[in-house]
């Protein structure tokens, strides 16, 4: 069903959204430079490195460049998440597995009360928040519309070139877009239709799978563009 040219359908709506924001992110970042892309605003920022320079224990990336990741654990922001998993029947055992920590953790998590204390969480520069999309989406698609045998964390070789990160990621965002389009009504409702194994896509329906990462692609670009806004100000923001 369309209404004045926009699809009202449950893929269209989501393909729509995606647009739309892939549109407003491709203006956003049209002239960035390597500088901007990889400046640390603040100390101890998580951002790609060398991989001899990895200051975070599981760094990750094929190649020379690293991408920043901490040790695993469960954000203040998912305990929601974790609540709705063992509510929707997953074990202790599974959803410990799913976020790479133990048992116990996932216990504290679900006997937790009360509104819990802001996550202590890293300022992460542009470059880190391009990889982690790029990552993302590379997984996604290989575990999806792929052979779904590639290790995700294998599939990115992240760079300190800005022009060479935004060509290789458009391209990967419009494969995914492409390949999302031709999905059928059956697959959106497919448990386990991705089998991406970084998250809980193969418990989860395809249009949930979907719609979460719309939103991861448009959380991170509004911080870039976040970014970029402190970055033209940096040297009058105090004026």
């Amino acid at each position: 069903m369309e209404t004045d040219g926009l699809r009202t359908d449950r893929l269209g709506l989501l393909l729509d959204q995606f647009d739309q924001a892939r549109a407003m992110a491709r203006v956003r970042l049209a002239g960035l430079g390597d500088e901007e892309y990889l400046w640390e605003p603040v100390a101890r920022c998580w951002s790609i490195r060398r991989r001899g320079d990895a200051a975070t224990p599981r760094a990750y990336g094929p190649g020379e460049w690293v991408l920043d990741k901490g040790a695993p654990g469960i954000p203040a922001n998912e305990y929601a998440e974790v609540a709705r998993q063992a509510a929707d029947g997953m074990t202790i055992a599974k959803i410990a597995d799913d976020w790479s920590v133990t048992v116990e953790r996932v216990e504290q998590v679900l006997a937790h009360t009360g509104t819990p204390e802001p996550d202590d969480t890293p300022i992460t520069t542009i470059a880190w928040r391009l990889g982690h999309l790029h990552s993302d989406f590379a997984g996604r698609w290989e575990w999806t519309f792929g052979e779904r045998r590639r290790d995700p964390k294998l599939l990115v070789d992240f760079t300190p070139s800005a022009a060479s990160a935004l060509e290789r990621f458009w391209k990967l965002v419009d494969r995914w877009r492409d390949s999302v389009a031709a999905v059928t009504d059956e697959q959106l409702d497919m448990v386990g239709f991705s089998q991406y194994p970084y998250g809980s896509d193969p418990d989860d329906p395809f249009i949930a799978v979907l719609a979460g990462a719309n939103l991861e692609f448009i959380h991170h670009m509004a911080e870039v563009a976040l970014l970029r806004d402190l970055w033209r100000t940096r040297f009058t923001a105090f004026e």
